[in-house]
């Protein structure tokens, strides 16, 4: 049987890490990637896939509204 870091490992984007950074608020102090692969540049805020987009900008700017939104800045 699998255990739950091999499952989460196994969901992880692969590909070309782009950026890598944190993001803070009030109650939570979350690691932040964006990778790129086949698809498109991946959005990871915390282990959990946000989106995948065409640019590297998108991606940025995806980040930077969502943690926004959560009442935090990235670092």
């Amino acid at each position: 049987m699998k255990s739950f870091k091999q499952i989460r490992e196994a969901s992880a984007p692969k590909g070309q890490l782009v950026w890598s950074g944190k993001a803070a608020g009030p109650g939570f102090n979350v690691a932040c990637t964006i990778t790129k692969d086949n698809s498109g540049f991946t959005v990871v805020i915390d282990g959990d896939i946000l989106d995948t987009f065409k640019s590297e900008k998108e991606a940025n700017k995806a980040l930077q509204t969502t943690v926004k939104e959560l009442g935090g800045k990235v670092k």
